[in-house]
């Protein structure tokens, strides 16, 4: 049986995204914290900053938090804002783009298994 789990924002440690200069990821819970089949994690794009086009090999469940910015999925480009919510396919290009003077925000939730970025050149 899995055991409840409450984390506090301040033990959640922020890392860069290696693809992505401008991009950083915490993982919110996941499989240290004994999740069984998804991990959240929380994403943070700084004001000015952009994620080149790439894929993933799970699908992409997001929850914009703060700020407003473009999310480019497949040919179509999306400007969104704090309550919008999103589902990028495994192996679908995706890319994002932040022109604000603010940072982005975004919960995304994937199940388990390989997450690799891999950039579209």
């Amino acid at each position: 049986m899995t055991e409840p789990v409450v984390r506090r924002a301040d033990d959640v440690s922020y890392e860069t995204v290696d693809a992505a200069e401008g991009m950083r990821k915490g993982v919110l819970v996941g499989v240290e914290e004994g999740a069984p089949n998804f991990a959240m994690r929380r994403f943070v794009l700084d004001a000015g900053a952009s994620v080149p086009e790439h894929t993933n090999e799970v699908e992409h469940e997001q929850y914009v938090l703060a700020g407003e910015y473009t999310v480019g999925i497949g040919d179509e480009e999306y400007e969104v804002a704090a309550g919008d919510s999103l589902l990028i396919p495994a192996g679908v290009v995706h890319w994002y783009r932040n022109e604000g003077e603010t940072d982005g925000s975004f919960i995304c939730v994937v199940p388990h298994g390989e997450d690799e970025i891999h950039l579209v050149e």
